[in-house]
């Protein structure tokens, strides 16, 4: 792997040290929650990016089986993965979680330069910095959007695509320019002001889950809300409900000359199953499977589930 900075980023240093306040008047099982995050931090590393210092998780054994780059998804951040990260670790492989700018602990953008083909130029950048040439991507929610604009526009590296809770959403003027204020209202102007998680997972049970979450990824969810830039949310937001962006996804879905699997929760609402079929359909190496009694959140709502899905993905690629 190729040298890197170890300069963390504000985010990354103001995170860690809460965490080390907290140590001092936590419970036992909130001390192990904290204990465990600070492990986790030891594989956390940084790299200059676009002039930017982006973060991502390293972790697997000194050999691996192979490389499995995880995508969060939109108002997210790396930590959705983490019991994923676990699994794909013991079973030999290594990965590689990594926040966009503007996301968790990587570093928001002065210039507010949060479109998809800044994503993937990142993405870029990123893989070529720290030295993978050959990986599997797992990508999550809006994650697909930057995977899928980065195998079209670097085509050589990619093995195999996991897609979880994507879909070919219908659009048109009107939900053009409905949706990007309905969903900057319930997010930047609503959610963001939360100062206590129970709303926010009371929102995300009724809406988006059909699983209960264990409470430390409740905190996981609740905390991507103040890591992420509300200038990111906004942007990507209006990006993806955008009619030039639902028209050339099909475009980018029948280039793709890989493996790409594309995994709906029969329970979402939002990235329906029909959804994600169209695109399978489109994709001339595609497939498709359905999780019973799974929402939107798959990887906090069912991690082994997800784990499963990729490594049988993966292995079955070779």
């Amino acid at each position: 792997m190729s040298t890197h900075s170890e300069t963390s980023s504000e985010k990354f240093r103001v995170y860690r040290q809460k965490l080390f306040d907290q140590l001092e008047t936590s419970t036992k099982g909130e001390r192990n929650r904290i204990e465990y995050e600070l492990d986790l931090m030891q594989n956390s590393h940084f790299v200059e990016v676009g002039g930017l210092l982006h973060h991502y998780h390293d972790s697997g054994p000194e050999n691996p089986r192979g490389t499995v780059l995880l995508v969060h998804g939109w108002d997210c951040w790396w930590m959705w993965w983490h019991r994923i990260i676990r699994t794909l670790n013991a079973e030999g492989y290594r990965t590689i979680a990594y926040d966009m700018k503007g996301h968790g602990w990587s570093e928001n953008d002065p210039r507010n330069r949060y479109q998809i083909d800044d994503f993937a130029r990142d993405l870029d950048e990123l893989t070529r910095a720290i030295g993978i040439e050959e990986f599997h991507v797992a990508a999550f929610s809006f994650g697909p959007f930057v995977a899928l604009d980065y195998a079209h526009r670097y085509p050589n590296s990619v093995q195999s695509m996991t897609f979880f809770n994507f879909g070919y959403l219908p659009n048109n003027e009107f939900i053009s320019k409905a949706a990007p204020a309905t969903l900057n209202f319930i997010f930047n102007k609503m959610m963001r002001k939360l100062t206590w998680w129970l709303p926010a997972y009371m929102f995300a049970r009724l809406a988006l889950a059909k699983n209960s979450i264990m409470m430390h990824d409740i905190n996981v969810g609740f905390e991507s809300l103040g890591l992420c830039a509300s200038e990111a949310i906004e942007q990507t937001t209006c990006q993806i409900t955008a009619l030039e962006t639902t028209e050339m996804l099909p475009e980018k879905v029948r280039a793709l000359k890989v493996p790409v699997l594309f995994v709906a929760g029969e329970g979402d609402g939002i990235m329906t199953p029909d959804n994600a079929r169209k695109l399978q359909e489109m994709a001339e190496f595609g497939s498709y499977l359905s999780v019973p009694d799974c929402g939107h959140l798959i990887t906090l709502e069912l991690p082994e589930t997800a784990s499963e899905i990729i490594l049988g993905h993966i292995s079955s690629k070779g």
